[in-house]
């Protein structure tokens, strides 16, 4: 048998853990749509394996180990060249008569 004092205690926890659940519940429109996806992030990093357990033609460059003394070469910045109200943004140097300006953010190309 349990004493006095550890069943109170003990029904104190189950108390407070009850209300707990049913404010969670009652309150969870206003909380699920903040928590739902920090939940699915953090869930994804849990279960998602490492990439050292990928067999080696699925490993990603990053994942490679470098080869000593090879390198690949490094891709120019973009530019972002304006000529007449018009931004044209491409890795050579600005055409003439166009003003070259810093890139803001990232580029993304389609194809055509």
């Amino acid at each position: 048998m349990r004493s006095r004092t550890e069943r109170t205690v003990l029904t104190a926890i189950a108390v407070v853990l009850v209300a707990a659940a049913a404010a969670a519940w009652w309150t969870a429109d206003r909380w699920r749509p903040h928590a739902g996806p920090w939940a699915a992030q953090a869930w994804k990093k849990i279960t998602r394996p490492g990439p050292d357990t990928l067999p080696p033609e699925k490993r990603s460059a990053q994942a490679r180990p470098a080869r000593s003394g090879a390198s690949e070469p490094i891709a120019p910045p973009p530019r972002k060249c304006l000529k007449d109200g018009r931004a044209t943004y491409t890795d050579q140097p600005c055409p003439p008569g166009s003003q070259e300006q810093l890139v803001d953010g990232a580029v993304t190309s389609l194809p055509r």
